[in-house]
Order: C-alpha cells, then sequence, then structure tokens
C-alpha cells in the first residue's frame, strides 16, 4: 500500500511538472486560436449546401435507386452516412455559437441539423457543454463521456460492477450498440436538472420526428425506409462515437483530480488531432483537430486546420495520432493513476496482481 501511495505521489509530482510545461505554451496558443474564432457567413452557407443539402439530395436520389437496385442504394447510403457526420459537425459548432455569426441563427441552424442526426439541439448542447467543462477530471466523470474507471476502482468494485464495465468497453458494444442507444434512446429523453427551453425543445424534436418517419415510411416503405435509416444512422453514429473516443482514449491521455485538472492542460494533453486521411477529414468536419477545439471552442470546423497550422507555428505541442493507430486505443480500458496512462485490463492485472 505504501509503495503504491509512493507511486501515486510520484506520478503528481511528475504531472505537475509537466503541465506546467503545457501551461507555459497555452497563452500563446490561445493568442493563435483568437485570430480563427471568426464565423464566417460564406464557408458556413457553403457547409450548409455541401452537406446538409447533400444529405437532403442523396435521400431523394435513394428513393429512386431504391426502386431500380439495391446494389445502387447501399453505396449511396454509406456516402449519406458520411454527410451526415458533417451535418452532426454543424449542429455541434451552431451549439459552441461558432458556426455563424449570431445566436439565433446557429439556434436555427442547430435545431434543424439536430433533427436530421435525431438530436434534440438543446439537450444535447446543455450536456456537450457539462462535457467541456469537466474532460479530464477525474472528480466529474459521467456526463457527456466515456465510462472509464481507475485500475483502483476496478479493483474495488465487485464482480458485477466489473463485468458491467467490460461489457460497456467491449468494442461491439461501443461502437454500434452504444451509438443506437445514445441517438435513439438517451436523446429522447431530457436532463433531470434541464431547464424549460431544453425539455421542451426534447419533446418538440421527439415529436417532428415521429411525423417525419411516418411520412418517410409511407413514402418508401415502412420496411425499406427502415433498413436504410438504420444503415445510414448506424454507420455515423459508430463514426461519431468512434471519433469521439478516439480523440479522448490513448495511452498518454490527461486525467487529475479536482484539485490538480486544468482546462488548458486538459485541452492539449487529454485531446488528440487524429490525423485522417483527407476524404475521411472532409466528412468528418475537421473535428480530428480535437486538441483546438476542447482550448477554444469558438474556432469553427471550417477554420481548425488552418489554427492548427498556426499554433505549430509558436510551438504548440500536441498528440498526433495517426488513422491506424487508432485503432489501437481499444485496447486500453483502465486509468493507471501511478503511471498517468491508459492501461488495458491485462496490464492492470500484471502490474498490481
Amino acid at each position: 500500500m505504501q509503495q503504491t501511495i509512493s507511486h501515486l505521489e510520484s506520478a503528481a509530482q511528475k504531472g505537475r511538472a509537466l503541465h506546467a510545461e503545457t501551461k507555459a505554451m497555452i497563452a500563446s496558443v490561445k493568442a493563435e486560436t483568437r485570430k480563427f474564432q471568426q464565423s464566417h457567413t460564406g464557408k458556413a452557407a457553403w457547409q450548409l449546401v455541401n452537406s446538409v443539402g447533400a444529405y437532403v439530395a442523396l435521400w431523394a436520389v435513394m428513393y429512386f435507386t431504391v426502386q431500380v437496385s439495391w446494389l445502387l442504394t447501399i453505396p449511396l447510403a454509406l456516402v449519406a452516412s458520411g454527410l451526415l457526420v458533417r451535418v452532426f459537425i454543424i449542429s455541434h459548432d451552431c451549439g459552441h455559437g461558432s458556426f455563424l455569426s449570431t445566436e439565433r441563427w446557429n439556434t436555427v441552424w442547430g435545431i434543424v441539423t439536430g433533427f436530421l442526426t435525431f438530436t434534440a439541439y438543446h439537450h444535447w448542447r446543455g450536456e456537450h457543454a457539462v462535457h467541456h467543462g469537466t474532460s479530464g477530471n477525474l472528480d466529474r466523470r459521467g456526463t457527456g463521456d466515456v465510462w472509464t474507471m481507475t485500475v483502483a476502482e476496478y479493483q474495488a468494485s465487485s464482480r458485477w460492477k466489473k463485468l458491467g464495465y467490460r461489457v460497456v468497453r467491449n468494442p461491439f458494444i461501443l461502437l454500434v450498440v452504444a451509438p443506437f442507444v445514445l441517438f435513439i434512446v438517451l436523446e429522447r429523453i431530457p436532463r433531470k436538472d434541464a431547464g424549460r427551453t431544453e425539455k421542451v425543445g426534447t419533446w418538440l424534436t421527439n415529436i417532428a420526428l415521429a411525423l417525419a418517419i411516418v411520412g418517410m415510411c409511407s413514402l418508401f416503405g415502412t420496411g425499406t425506409f427502415l433498413l436504410l435509416q438504420v444503415l445510414v444512422m448506424g454507420v455515423a453514429m459508430g463514426s461519431g462515437v468512434w471519433l469521439f473516443y478516439v480523440q479522448h482514449q490513448f495511452e498518454d491521455t490527461y486525467w487529475a483530480r479536482n484539485g490538480d485538472w486544468d482546462f488548458g492542460a486538459a485541452a492539449l494533453e487529454g485531446s488528440s488531432f487524429y490525423k485522417l486521411p483527407k476524404v475521411l477529414q472532409w466528412f468528418s468536419g475537421n473535428i480530428g483537430f480535437h486538441h483546438i477545439h476542447h482550448l477554444a471552442p469558438r474556432v469553427p470546423n471550417y477554420n481548425l486546420e488552418r489554427c492548427h497550422e498556426a499554433i505549430k507555428a509558436v510551438g504548440g505541442k500536441v498528440r498526433e495520432i495517426t488513422f491506424w493507430e487508432g485503432f489501437r486505443s481499444l485496447k486500453l480500458q483502465l486509468w493507471d493513476e501511478a503511471t498517468s496512462q491508459l492501461v488495458s485490463f491485462r496490464q492492470a492485472r500484471l502490474a498490481y496482481s
């Protein structure tokens, strides 16, 4: 026990030193991000056309192709999934007030894009704000994040809780089952502490979605529409959850107790730069530049890449994860406070058995 405490104290001291270095560069990095926080109506309008417009148009094309051959429809549905991820990023930016220059139009398009992604805009915005304010804080886990236990917590848990945790962290559950539960079920239910606007917005979204589903079923046929919608939503939601996961769950990510937690360090050390091939970067709306997004949420997605290049010029160091490297993070499940690393169940067992 004493050895473990010593390890924790040593890790805490090391962590503070590392974070002190991070703090030293945050001032210059923040100064650079301010140059990219201005919304651009032209760029936003073009994204609405090539994302929302293209998504709606693709559904119209699928209506005609499904009457000819599913061999034509399925590839279109996969492209629609990619566009839906972009639509979600627009809604996400609206929630941060960064996509357009006025709160009114951010709200309007946030509601529209939220509807298309089966997301209640005000409900999601509220939860996501909590995520930004608590990301990497071990004492404030539980809202808008992936369930993460420390090694000590896992070892002290009951057999059933351990089993539940292993189930939740299983890649199939995480990327296939969980997205449907999140977007289809949990997004339909207002938070207990939600305000009136959030609650009303959630129920109105639910009603609008129900009416839209009835209309699309009558147009396509119930079986055809549901099959297409499940395919489009399944790929898009799974991709979205994966992006969120890999951008925070990597070996040398950042977690700290409340007293040591720092917003800037959590952003730059606990959010990765997920370097994607250009086509995937486009479909994901530049969200791979997640370190910038967490440090400066008011930078719209269409400015993130330029902002990334600017902060590199002033010495901003970030954790870069390549496309294939990201998949290795699926093997990491527990946060080891002694080493300040995310480790696998096997690594934890060998280290502490």
